[in-house]
């Protein structure tokens, strides 16, 4: 499990070894359970992970069975006292940004506010905010590093009231030898950022960040961290991170804007089909008198067409009269010729 973020051992500095407990079996080479665990030494009365080494060593069924016996939630003696609103806002404002701005970008990124995290052999603690880089993403009651197959990539405190050392001191050596690569503090009483990384995997002791223009680049998650107007504000690259709230405002007004361009298109099409509807009825009106237009010229072709048969038929009937006349005319005048 060596590497960022992976404890391949533990040195003991902060209540147990090792060394000195052994891999945590009992005589009979059994594991013990966890309740058993919380029990051993007075110098820790909480419940701990095993050692790598008798992790390494149980069965499948043993590591269940840990797994499933160690706490999901740590005591109020082991917790900093509530510091109201401003400390939980904060926290709660950050895990949502990031899990929506992962989400968004379909990246597996494990994020949890106060989980119990327990490294092998160690004190458990409950981060503000931690995050875990490549690990599949579902609910959990705790976080133990031997059975996910490693450690927290990214881990942010955020300090109200009480005792600024916890944060500032024990959490920076605390967190350092843990081997997480990133460690942020947001103090908000004084409205101050700072952040620690680790120079290299390997390394046990942070390097203080040097922001710059007041922002902290976080490399194991990709976005810059700032503090704008009194509030701790992420971003990926130029683009500032929405928290829930910001978003859903963004999309209201967003919904707003496309009900009133849905509007606007409804009215241009419902312009459109009167005009539309007017066309039609004007192309049936025209129509209508292209048709009668085009009777009355029929009628009149026919009755043209009629008086030139009359006229024809008149003409063939005074030709009639006309050879009658002839006819009878010299019937008299040959009639005249023998009387005389």
């Amino acid at each position: 499990m060596a590497g960022a973020g992976q404890v391949p051992g533990v040195d003991g500095n902060e209540g147990g070894s090792a060394e000195g407990e052994g891999a945590r079996v009992d005589g009979r080479g059994r594991v013990p359970h966890a309740e058993d665990m919380a029990r051993q030494g007075e110098k820790d009365r909480y419940p701990r992970a095993p050692t790598q080494a008798a992790w390494d060593a149980m069965s499948p069924e043993e590591r269940e069975r840990v797994v499933a016996e160690l706490p999901g939630e740590v005591t109020d003696a082991e917790m900093s006292p509530p510091e109201g609103d401003l400390h939980f806002q904060a926290k709660v404002r950050a895990l949502d940004t990031l899990r929506g701005h992962f989400t968004r970008r379909r990246r597996e990124v494990y994020l949890a506010a106060e989980l119990p995290v327990y490294y092998p052999d160690e004190r458990r603690f409950a981060p503000d905010l931690l995050a875990v880089l490549d690990a599949p993403v579902h609910e959990r009651s705790k976080w133990m590093v031997s059975a996910e197959g490693k450690g927290l990539d990214f881990v942010l405190e955020v300090h109200v009231g009480g005792d600024r050392r916890k944060d500032a001191r024990r959490n920076v050596a605390r967190y350092a030898r843990l081997g997480i690569p990133e460690y942020f503090i947001y103090d908000r009483s004084r409205e101050r950022l700072l952040g620690y990384q680790l120079p290299m995997p390997e390394a046990r002791e942070y390097v203080p960040m040097v922001p710059r223009g007041g922002v902290f680049v976080s490399e194991r998650l990709g976005v810059e961290l700032r503090l704008e107007e009194g509030r701790l504000r992420f971003f990926a690259g130029k683009e500032m991170l929405l928290e829930p709230d910001e978003m859903i405002s963004r999309l209201e007004e967003l919904s707003e804007r496309l009900r009133h361009r849905a509007d606007e298109a409804l009215q241009r099409v419902d312009a459109a089909q009167r005009w539309a509807l007017e066309a039609e009825k004007a192309a049936e009106r025209r129509a209508a008198e292209v048709r009668e237009q085009a009777a009355e010229a029929e009628r009149r072709a026919a009755e043209a067409e009629r008086q030139a048969v009359e006229s024809e038929r008149r003409a063939r009937e005074a030709e009639r009269r006309e050879e009658a006349l002839r006819a009878e005319l010299e019937r008299l005048r040959e009639a005249g010729s023998g009387r005389g």
